[in-house]
């Protein structure tokens, strides 16, 4: 009989993460009997300390915020991809014990929108500049090579996207939020706001709407997502974002593939309509 592994995901806050029903539900499909899936509320000061009691049971972790930097100096090694946006969101142990850092929001992105047919736009625009803005600079630099012009409320976010853009070897023209209608007429929209930002920009969504990725699945569908859609257009949602990156999680720590990505939306449906 194979030894228990372990697995979670930690950060602050940290109760309403759907990813204990998203990674316990692959283990099962997989046949995993032996595989947990917990969540820990853990902030920067106590991740360290948390480290320390790894043992060799520990197979991975998932971390949300604040921890996705934080980790870093924590790590043996990361991604290339974890790297050029500097934040981590998924560490494989490895048998010998050294902590792998890798980001999977970045693929997990770029798969959704292939998901729904979207394999490259010729130009998107992104609304906000926070660190999800970043993880949508790098996907668009997969499947873009037009412009890509972010709406950000500040100079100093403004800023940071030309960091980011320039980090990443793209162009980015940044644009005033005040003027965040004119994105909604993008190939590409990708909406990384928190909940309520964008309602307002809901009545000025074009007859006839390309695609709109937001990043949101609690609450959903958001003002925006519901009137895009209502007008026909494509509509990519943070659920389908969460199950895509946590299905590059579950293959990196049990080395099985491919994980169950229907059975692990389905059950994070059912888990979002229970709430």
């Amino acid at each position: 009989m194979a030894a228990p592994r372990r697995a979670a995901v930690l950060g602050s806050p940290i109760a309403h993460s759907l990813s204990p029903v998203l990674h316990r539900t692959a283990y099962q499909e997989l046949g995993l009997a032996g595989w947990t899936y917990d969540r820990f509320e853990v902030d920067e000061a106590g991740l360290p300390a948390f480290f320390e009691t790894l043992g060799p049971e520990w197979a991975g972790l998932s971390l949300t915020m604040p921890l996705k930097r934080a980790v870093i100096p924590l790590l043996d090694e990361i991604s290339e991809t974890a790297a050029s946006v500097d934040a981590v969101n998924t560490v494989v142990r490895t048998e010998d014990g050294r902590r792998i850092g890798d980001n999977t929001d970045i693929p997990g992105m770029v798969a959704a929108l292939r998901e729904h047919g979207i394999d490259k736009v010729d130009a998107a625009a992104v609304l906000g500049a926070g660190a999800t803005a970043s993880s949508a600079l790098a996907a668009l630099s997969r499947i873009c090579p037009g412009e890509i012009a972010v709406y950000v409320r500040s100079e100093a976010r403004a800023t940071e996207m030309r960091q980011w853009a320039e980090r990443l070897g793209i162009a980015v023209r940044i644009a005033d939020w005040a003027d965040a209608e004119r994105a909604l007429h993008a190939p590409l929209v990708i909406s990384t706001t928190p909940a309520g930002v964008t309602d307002a920009l809901a009545r000025s969504v074009p007859e006839r709407p390309a695609a709109l990725f937001d990043v949101l699945y609690d609450p959903w569908p958001t003002d925006l997502a519901a009137r895009w859609s209502a007008y026909g257009g494509a509509v990519v949602s943070g659920l389908d974002l969460l199950v895509h990156q946590a299905v590059l999680q579950v293959e990196q720590m049990t080395g099985l593939s491919p994980a169950p990505l229907d059975a692990m939306r389905k059950a994070g449906e059912r888990a979002l309509a229970a709430r």
